[in-house]
């Protein structure tokens, strides 16, 4: 990347002052960390059974109740790349017609590799525009998917559940708001209980890149604009995603850290409002991740605008977390029962798992608003429901501990 280009960067994002270390003073003043909740999504997007709508209904519907801000809910892709993610519009419909209890706001996030994608998604979601200016509802003929009364996500008798723990001994207390929350916890914006977005990516390394989207890395920064412009003329927040940041399947683990950056810093340049840096395949190491995010701040991209994605491929994923935690990231990816996997990176293995990570977030004195005991059950329940193992060692642990 060109001093020219870091400039600008740095004066449009607005570089920030040196990051105290987080083992020291940072454990006394209980930062706050958002989750992103990526398991309806990425976490099951390579299973090879098919999950049933309903399972992922309640999947979702369970989370919401957990303290996560933010739900990774679907993908609107071609059904035969991505078989798992084909009744997304389905989802969609549910959120947007009965949105599940939650005793915060919540942004469901919803995955669209190209501007169909977006298009399917803004039809589904009532965004278009009918003749005369208004919104289309989302019984309207432009929706994709009929309107239909969606299946319970909850046993008979279970309430809704409120924001009860308010007592300021709680170490994990968030605000209670009724609002969609948008950067650092607390900074309310659309009075909603919840609000849908969309998230984008490209790849760090020109072999997935032609692997995943068939393109360069320039087609596909090229892609990704028109995508952005639509998106923001409908004012829907957009996500990005830099893939195989810390290594890729075919070209190996030492991807150069100055490319993400200059990836990075152009999504954040055509309209981005966050991006999400990845280790798709989990070779990450925290060296190397301290190497990438040295890279990242010296191209003036703003902590507050990055998000680590941790894959937990070679057991290195809360090390790598913590490293981005000492380097002022407060935004970190995970899933439920460590789903996951890349159907376009072999060998690669799940997501971290929310459990562990908010376990050890937890310990360390961070405020993160997620109840880990209802995740370890939630953890539990979805590796069952897929017959696969938990790959939770914290969730593990809490129920083994429960059940004594």
């Amino acid at each position: 990347m060109s001093f020219l280009r870091a400039s600008h960067c740095a004066s449009r994002l607005g570089r920030q002052g040196s990051h105290r270390a987080f083992a020291t003073s940072a454990r006394h003043l209980a930062e706050e960390v958002r989750i992103v909740e990526v398991g309806p999504r990425d976490g099951l997007q390579n299973e090879k059974n098919t999950v049933p709508l309903k399972t992922k209904l309640e999947l979702i519907g369970r989370l919401a109740k957990t303290g996560v801000r933010d739900i990774e809910a679907g993908a609107f892709v071609a059904p035969k790349w991505v078989p798992q993610m084909a009744n997304s519009a389905e989802v969609l419909n549910y959120i947007l017609g009965q949105p599940p209890p939650t005793p915060y706001p919540i942004a469901y996030n919803f995955l669209v590799p190209n501007l169909k994608g977006l298009e399917n998604f803004i039809k589904a979601s009532g965004k278009a525009s009918q003749s005369d200016g208004e919104p289309a509802p989302i019984t309207s003929s432009q929706n994709p998917t009929p309107q239909w009364k969606p299946p319970s996500l909850s046993n008979p008798g279970q309430q809704e559940v409120t924001a009860s723990n308010t007592s300021t001994q709680d170490p994990n207390e968030m605000p209670s708001t009724t609002s969609r929350v948008d950067g650092p916890l607390g900074q309310a914006k659309t009075p909603l209980s919840f609000s849908t977005e969309i998230s984008l990516f490209a790849a760090a390394t020109e072999a997935f890149s032609k692997a995943n989207t068939n393109c360069s890395i320039a087609e596909s920064l090229e892609r990704c604009k028109p995508i952005v412009s639509l998106a923001k003329s409908r004012n829907i927040r957009v996500r990005g995603y830099v893939s195989v940041a810390l290594g890729c399947p075919y070209e190996g683990p030492d991807v150069p850290p100055f490319k993400v950056a200059e990836i990075t810093a152009t999504l954040l340049e055509m309209g981005v409002d966050e991006v999400s840096v990845a280790d798709t395949t989990g070779m990450g190491t925290a060296p190397r991740t301290q190497e990438l995010l040295k890279a990242l701040s010296a191209a003036g991209i703003a902590s507050k605008d990055l998000a680590l994605h941790f894959h937990d491929t070679y057991g290195q994923a809360l090390v790598n977390a913590v490293v981005g935690l000492e380097h002022g990231i407060r935004t970190f990816d995970s899933a439920v029962g460590g789903l996951g996997g890349c159907p376009f990176s072999k060998g690669a293995t799940g997501n971290v798992a929310t459990e562990d990570l908010v376990y050890c977030l937890h310990s360390l004195g961070v405020k993160t608003g997620v109840d880990v005991a209802q995740m370890a059950e939630i953890g539990a329940w979805i590796t069952n429901e897929l017959g696969r193992a938990n790959d939770s060692r914290a969730g593990k642990a809490l129920l083994a501990n429960k059940s004594l």
